[in-house]
């Protein structure tokens, strides 16, 4: 390189031109080595993939002076982590502190000593470690016990109850708590029930485990598990046993989960023989599951629970049943029974709110709904048009200067998340993104917001404003890429342009290459089987699977399907909303037998998946046509009303007289 620039400056010499060649050359050479530079990062990264550690040191030596030099080193050190000394592990957190590879690191190392029960060691790098998760927890809370702390067995003993499996690491803390007694035989069936109301089955199963007597037949889970009509139609538990008795409120629950009504009877047939406490329990997850299902008996149900079968999850449930029914006597109640963290959510404010309206208290109204109005939310929209423009404030739109972003570029984590975007390595980019701006207040976070959004980084340009408390840019909060294609086939289809970016939103944060674990792909996340669908219906002869993530494409298939189904869906946005993410015939089902409000139809949505979902595209919109220039329609306004559906005839008898008679 040293030899072609000399002969070029030789040549420039000659045409009475070297200013220029030099210029040329030296914009040429810092290019040529960033290249070099990514090329090695890349398959330095491709050597610890793969194994070939020994490689690292020599890419290490090429990348000196990189942002991305740490992550060879913490590659080549991890890799050897069971060798390496105290020392080496320390100095290199040190080197690197506050980052999100010193913090790895730490966690890796801890996770080791864990293992090998050097408790000293670990109780000393474990206060410092930022990210941590169940299984280090419980290697703490072991490292506590073998010191003798034993205020840590309280600790222990409230990691227990979860239906959840744990890691192995949890294994001999539990073992330790059982034998001490302090893990009780009910507790045992605690766990046994909420694993198998969770649908984890192996775990309830290993639970059965540590019971101190004979263990119960834990094949039996599997039998209820595949047919719980026949095993309770026959009988075939032993309801003198706890075992038998839990096997059945299971086989109940699974029933209930498919059809709560029709399991009724063959739970009023057995009730008898059940503790009082368990047929509070069974009566709660009827009225859950029939909640669900938008079957009136749910409130009914779960007044049959007692104060001491209801939860959260539960009251939650009964509201959301009241509100389809209209009785906010039942509302207002039930969200007062609520603890003081569920009843803090914006819904269950709104909808006391509403509540208190509806009973003529409008001060207890207000004091709920004018601070959820400052809230930027599906709950904090509809709050303030309940106050209408003169109690409802919107927050003004705040803008960062281009010192504060100049800045931001040279924070030394948010450079080197930048750099690794720019691979097309989002996963370690938006950690590093995410570890950068944890701690920011909200100037940093809207300049961070900016610069991601300078560089096309949609998806850590919207979280990232997403998260101030009192500054706001909705500008960043509601990026609009894309806008031409987006109003091209927004225009040809029909669709509310605000609607289809609160969708895309929520979908992709515009994420052209995002996919979906389920295999949904690009910005409107188009399922493949739909795609082939919608190329059928557009008559795109010899369509590619890949075509889905181009751009144009993407846009296209989504907004025709999207307007397909709006079109199949009485043209509600709202059901059409639902449908997008659910599939339409779910959102058809979800509709009561009497028109319900939109926000109504939203909050009982069963899938709280596709709950949140809807509610968080139907507010975007209203920031988007805010953003659009076009701000009239209010959430409400959008949310409009869903028409009931007429429950179908009896198959015979019943109360009308036109019906087939049972006896034919």
């Amino acid at each position: 390189m040293k030899n072609l620039f000399r002969y070029l400056l030789y040549l420039g010499t000659k045409l009475r031109a070297s200013i220029v060649v030099f210029v040329i050359c030296l914009s040429f050479l810092p290019l040529s080595g960033h290249a070099n530079d990514d090329a090695d990062f890349l398959a330095a990264r491709e050597a610890y993939r793969t194994g070939k550690t020994q490689l690292l040191p020599g890419y290490a030596e090429h990348l000196k002076g990189s942002i991305l030099l740490p992550y060879i080193q913490y590659w080549e050190l991890s890799s050897r982590l069971k060798d390496a000394s105290p020392y080496e592990i320390r100095d290199f957190m040190a080197r690197n502190t506050d980052s999100v590879l010193s913090d790895k690191l730490r966690g890796d190392w801890l996770q080791l000593l864990g293992k090998n029960q050097d408790w000293s060691t670990f109780l000393t790098e474990y206060p410092l470690l930022v990210k941590s998760d169940l299984s280090l927890q419980c290697y703490a809370i072991r490292g506590r016990l073998a010191q003798g702390q034993t205020l840590a067995q309280k600790d222990g003993v409230a990691l227990w109850f979860t239906g959840k499996d744990l890691p192995d690491a949890c294994t001999p803390l539990f073992e330790n708590l059982v034998s001490a007694q302090l893990i009780s035989t009910d507790d045992i069936w605690q766990r046994f029930r909420l694993a198998l109301g969770s649908g984890n089955q192996s775990v309830a199963k290993a639970v059965l485990g540590y019971l101190p007597k004979q263990q119960p037949n834990a094949r039996l889970v599997d039998v209820v598990t595949a047919n719980p009509e026949r095993m309770l139609t026959k009988s075939d538990f032993d309801l003198d046993s706890r075992f038998g008795r839990e096997l059945t409120i299971y086989a109940i629950e699974r029933l209930a989960r498919k059809d709560a009504r029709n399991v009724l009877p063959l739970w009023e047939a057995i009730r008898a023989d059940f503790l009082v406490s368990d047929q509070h329990y069974v009566w709660g997850q009827l009225g859950l599951y029939a909640a669900r299902q938008h079957l009136p008996e749910a409130l009914g149900w779960f007044d049959r629970a007692g104060v001491d079968g209801m939860n959260d999850e539960l009251l939650a449930w009964k509201v959301r049943e009241a509100l389809r029914l209209g009785n906010w006597d039942v509302v207002q109640a039930t969200i007062l029974q609520m603890s003081d963290s569920e009843r803090a959510e914006s819904a269950w404010r709104y909808w006391l709110a509403r509540a208190y309206k509806i009973h003529n208290k409008q001060y207890q109204a207000n004091t709920l709904l004018v601070p959820l109005s400052r809230e930027h939310d599906f709950y904090g929209l509809l709050a303030e048009e309940e106050l209408g423009a003169s109690l409802g404030t919107r927050t003004v739109n705040f803008k960062v200067g281009e010192d504060d972003v100049s800045a931001m570029g040279r924070v030394t984590d948010i450079a080197r998340a930048l750099a690794l975007y720019k691979l097309d390595l989002s996963t370690d980019a938006n950690r590093e993104w995410n570890w950068a701006t944890r701690n920011f207040d909200d100037r940093r976070l809207l300049a961070a917001a900016e610069l991601a959004r300078q560089n096309d980084w949609y998806d850590r340009a919207i979280n990232t404003a997403n998260r101030t408390k009192q500054l706001h840019d909705f500008d960043l909060r509601f990026l609009a890429p894309y806008r031409s294609v987006a109003h091209k086939y927004a225009k040809e289809y029909g669709l509310d342009e605000a609607w289809v970016y609160g969708l895309m939103r929520q979908e992709s944060r515009f994420v052209s290459l995002a996919k979906s674990g389920v295999g949904a792909a690009g910005l409107m996340q188009i399922m493949p089987a739909t795609a082939r669908w919608i190329a059928n219906k557009l008559g795109i002869r010899h369509f590619k699977a890949d075509s889905i993530h181009e751009l144009d494409t993407n846009m296209q298939f989504g907004m025709y399907y999207l307007k397909t189904i709006q079109q199949n869906l009485d043209g509600s946005i709202v059901l059409a909303t639902a449908g997008y993410n659910a599939g339409p015939g779910r959102a058809r089902r979800w509709r009561g037998d009497q028109t319900l409000e939109g926000a109504i139809y939203a909050e009982s949505i069963p899938f709280s998946e596709t709950r949140d979902y809807v509610k968080k595209v139907m507010a975007n919109a209203i920031y988007y046509a805010r953003s659009f220039g076009k701000p009239g329609q209010a959430l409400r306004e959008r949310l409009g009303t869903v028409a009931g559906v007429a429950p179908p005839p009896p198959l015979c008898g019943g109360t009308d007289e036109n019906a087939p008679s049972c006896d034919n």
